[in-house]
């Protein structure tokens, strides 16, 4: 039977917010709540990359809620104090483990084209030629796609949940309208956004009224907070089929454009027709069994669940947790090389294109393309793609054609993971793809419109299983996963990262159950991906680290990114482990994106 129950927050954070004054600019804004990446204990757990957002969730459970009552709460909250990675105008993928019943089931809350969406809509029309990429394509209206989150977390509610959505957003609309205080990671994000942000009236007046944010400051959503209970109060018809839908769909069409920046911000062509049509799909998890674990993701539209099942099946073959560190870390990048060419060469939006996700994970085809890993020699990259129409689980076979698959995806998006005191557990990765998004602000709304499309391939090609088509879902790397051992869960996590998310979980997952490693040191190790491309992105902890070593091998590593960036980091993973009478350990991140924070009910 489905419990309703009634939550106000009064935690000691939202009481000590509402104390200060309600200018964004005003006295000076309490000190920010702390971070705690680690968190050992029983009744419950929440992690995600925000204290703010992590204490709303575990509110939640304290007051009775359920583990998706909490990550929908959690998520509406990260919409607030993480708006550039997540929010109502966004989508993600929702992954479900039910103690009831034993069942995982996900939820595909992807963004869909619009019906009139051409296969030349990144073209120019002007020149011919595609836009510039960035900050052009991604600063438009023709990148956004159909949202998914506010259809995700109502199915979520309705199937799972003891909270009515007015209830969950509750806590979320109380945050943004006392404000949060700015920390390091928004306000860099802020500024490296800000060019963008300018070009949008509703955006520059939103995030940029007094200048970048200064760290330690208050900022204040109103906008949001009445968006939020306006949500609530007249559900999700009102965002897919009522006033809101208008106004989403009327500043794709034209956006609020400032005039102060020269981006061209291209028009799109989303219709309230196709806001209305939007369903967020209930589907069946990827599968696949590791060492004697049953691991699950999420299945086409995302490429998640196929290409990290597909890296274990591969790593399944070669006694990986017997090998030095340097040669297992040899075979991890071998293997995802491997699962990339097949990521590219097959998988798009199911509904689209034939995506054959039985034959990526079948373990006689992973035999067959473990065949193609030299224990002592790095491959030349980038690898074909292995021949999915036939395979026989011996070596000799030979490859496809070799091509490398482009990648558009960026580094941003979020992740959260709870779990409750009756065993119930979500793992739940959620976006608007660039940092802010398409930088569209919806006027007087308070969140940003997604720039989601742009993860269709930008170049039209009728082979391409991610092309672009009127309707479809782009292919995404999210990957949110749940493991189970004997039918009980034992680790649930994911993370923000563009197509790094996928290497990042395995990576994690690697570290976990084959390298000896705890969660807390699985999560904090430094990383590295590669993506079937002559380089590995690396950390520059990796490089320190391995860098040497593995050149031996020939892996060619390249530093992720510039010191002080958001890009210098790989992930950002939010991970709960579920021991033995009811024990859980909350991890988040230590340091990368600012560090993050996760919280248990009943501390030990």
């Amino acid at each position: 039977m489905r419990r309703t129950i009634a939550l106000v927050t009064t935690s000691v954070t939202a009481l000590a917010l509402a104390l200060v004054a309600p200018a964004s600019a005003g006295p000076p804004a309490p000190d920010a709540p702390p971070k705690t990446p680690v968190a050992v204990g029983h009744g419950g757990a929440v992690s995600s990359v925000d204290p703010d957002a992590s204490a709303i969730g575990l509110e939640v459970l304290e007051r009775g809620g359920n583990a998706v009552d909490a990550a929908v709460a959690t998520a509406a909250a990260l919409g607030v104090t993480e708006p550039y990675s997540a929010g109502i105008g966004g989508g993600g993928y929702f992954v479900h483990y039910d103690a009831a019943t034993g069942e995982v089931t996900t939820i595909d809350g992807r963004e869909t084209a619009p019906a009139a969406m051409q296969s030349d809509a990144f073209i120019d029309p002007a020149t011919g030629t595609p836009y510039r990429f960035s900050p052009d394509l991604v600063t438009s209206g023709v990148s956004v796609g159909v949202p998914g989150t506010p259809a995700t977390w109502q199915e979520a509610l309705d199937r799972w949940g003891s909270l009515s959505l007015k209830d969950a957003l509750k806590p979320a609309a109380g945050l943004a309208q006392r404000g949060f205080v700015v920390d390091d990671t928004f306000h860099l994000q802020t500024a490296e956004n800000a060019h963008r942000f300018r070009t949008f009236s509703s955006t520059a007046d939103l995030y940029l009224a007094d200048g970048v944010p200064a760290v330690g400051s208050l900022f204040r959503n109103p906008d949001l907070a009445r968006t939020y209970r306006l949500l609530g109060a007249r559900g999700t018809d009102w965002f897919y089929d009522g006033q809101l839908a208008g106004e989403i769909a009327e500043n794709v069409q034209h956006p609020p454009l400032s005039g102060d920046t020269d981006l061209p911000a291209p028009p799109g062509s989303m219709t309230t027709e196709d806001l209305a049509g939007y369903e967020a799909l209930v589907q069946e998890p990827t599968h696949v069994s590791y060492r004697g674990h049953d691991v699950y993701g999420m299945a086409p539209s995302s490429s998640g669940g196929t290409t990290v099942g597909e890296s274990l099946n591969i790593l399944e073959q070669f006694d990986v947790g017997g090998l030095a560190p340097v040669d297992a870390l040899h075979h991890y990048l071998e293997t995802t090389a491997l699962a990339f060419a097949d990521r590219g060469k097959y998988v798009g939006d199911p509904a689209h294109v034939d995506v054959p996700t039985a034959q990526l994970l079948d373990d006689t085809f992973a035999k067959e393309r473990a065949c193609e890993i030299d224990p002592a020699v790095a491959a030349t990259k980038p690898v074909p793609a292995g021949d999915v129409t036939s395979y026989d689980g011996l070596c000799g076979t030979a490859a496809s054609v070799s091509t490398a698959d482009a990648d558009t995806e960026n580094l941003s998006t979020t992740h959260l993971t709870t779990a409750d005191r009756w065993g119930n557990v979500v793992a739940y990765t959620l976006t608007i793809e660039q940092t802010g998004g398409s930088g569209i602000v919806v006027p007087d709304r308070g969140f940003i419109l997604n720039n989601e499309l742009t993860d269709f391939s930008t170049v039209y090609a009728e082979a391409d299983p991610n092309r672009i088509e009127p309707g479809k879902r782009p292919r995404s790397s999210m990957s949110p996963t749940i493991v189970v051992r004997d039918g009980e869960p034992v680790l649930a996590l994911g993370s923000p990262g563009g197509s790094t998310i996928i290497t990042t979980v395995l990576q994690v997952l690697l570290n976990r159950l084959d390298l000896g490693m705890s969660l807390p040191e699985a999560v904090a190790a430094p990383r590295a991906s590669q993506r079937n491309t002559s380089a590995v992105t690396a950390e520059q902890a990796f490089v320190n680290a391995y860098g040497v070593a593995l050149a031996g091998y020939g892996h060619a590593l390249s530093v992720a990114g510039p010191p002080g960036t958001s890009a210098a980091e790989i992930g950002a993973v939010a991970a709960i482990e579920l021991g033995p009478d009811g024990q859980l350990t909350a991890v988040a991140e230590p340091t990368r994106r600012g560090g993050g924070s996760a919280l248990v009910v009943d501390p030990d």
